[in-house]
């Protein structure tokens, strides 16, 4: 599931995922509010709160989340100005050390604990 977050700083985009994402709720939820910010030209500061019993995307929100990354090309990346991923499940981690570079624009991991950090850091 994908839920949008209140409580965050000016121009700061924030989503909960748990369980798992399907097709529907990445077109509905995640990238109309991408695409809108895109559109109105902002930088993106993207707040990603993990829960512990999310599972993934299922194929079609991947296939989703691949053409929006992949098919923009580098035009979306450049608008990519920081990214917080807030969890505590075990595997993000090494998902982060591994695949962090792949972020567009600058990341940083925080707990669950640290998710006022993280707002901070995203509202400078």
């Amino acid at each position: 599931m994908i839920e949008p977050l209140q409580d965050l700083p000016d121009d700061v985009l924030g989503f909960r995922f748990s369980g798992s994402i399907s097709r529907d709720e990445y077109v509905d939820v995640l990238l109309p509010a991408l695409n809108a910010a895109l559109e109105q030209e902002h930088r993106i500061r993207l707040l990603l709160l993990i829960e512990d019993d999310f599972g993934w995307f299922e194929p079609g929100a991947f296939w989703e989340d691949l053409r929006f990354g992949v098919g923009s090309g580098m035009v979306h990346h450049k608008a990519w100005e920081r990214t917080a991923v807030v969890s505590d499940a075990g595997w993000i981690r090494p998902a982060m050390a591994a695949f962090g570079w792949m972020v567009p624009g600058a990341a940083r991991l925080f707990t669950q604990a640290e998710v006022g950090q993280a707002k901070d850091w995203l509202g400078e």
